[in-house]
């Protein structure tokens, strides 16, 4: 027990780090990794009920611990090779959507893959094995799309992150919101999905037509 109690003390910080990305974009008071996650869970679940054939119990797992790693390694965000030091310098970099050769993708790819697996594995370390198998079960899924279930969450994770800078370029903005509709037309493929970004496309950005 001793070691499932130090395990949830070290999720617990994940309650106060905050998602790089936002901060990259100067959000005041941006939600942090477990906010994130929590959210992210409830979306998965409801969305997930209207696909019959998924299985719910896994779905939440995965959603519960996707982003668990990042106790032990930083949040990355897409632009991460691109950023330059200085803060004018990263702002200009955020005006657009980074763009990288197959090759380098591929490099980044791999590379945050075993950052994250190194961080995983030393939060793990010491939980039961059985546990241990399951929840780096769940995140090998999560990460290559193993199962129906792992890829319908991989979609739901920037779903949640599409909604959530969506509400930050309302509240704020400072998110490049023109950039974020053409990428969720390029990566998004599932119909639940593709149907909860209209909503939020009908909800944000057309205007109500007005009464005769």
């Amino acid at each position: 027990m001793r070691n499932i109690l130090n395990f949830l003390l070290d999720v617990g910080k994940l309650k106060g780090k905050k998602r790089r990305g936002w901060l990259l974009h100067d959000i005041p008071k941006s939600e942090s990794t477990a906010e994130h996650i929590f959210r992210m869970a409830i979306l998965s679940w409801i969305l997930g009920r209207k696909k019959n054939q998924l299985n719910l119990e896994r779905i939440l797992k995965i959603a519960l611990i996707h982003d668990i790693c990042e106790v032990h390694t930083k949040d990355e965000t897409p632009y991460d090779p691109l950023l330059p030091k200085d803060k004018k310098g990263i702002k200009e970099v955020l005006k657009k959507w980074p763009r990288f050769t197959t090759g380098l993708k591929k490099k980044k790819t791999i590379n945050k893959y075993k950052r994250e697996a190194r961080a995983l594995n030393k939060l793990i370390s010491k939980l039961p094995s059985d546990l241990k198998a399951e929840i780096k079960n769940l995140w090998i899924d999560f990460e290559k799309g193993l199962t129906p279930e792992g890829r319908f969450v991989k979609q739901a994770d920037k779903a949640e992150n599409f909604l959530q800078g969506i509400e930050y370029w309302k509240d704020y903005g400072k998110i490049q919101y023109k950039l974020w509709k053409r990428w969720s037309r390029e990566i998004f493929d599932d119909p639940i999905l593709i149907d909860f970004i209209h909503s939020i496309d009908k909800k944000f950005f057309r205007k109500k037509s007005r009464p005769k």
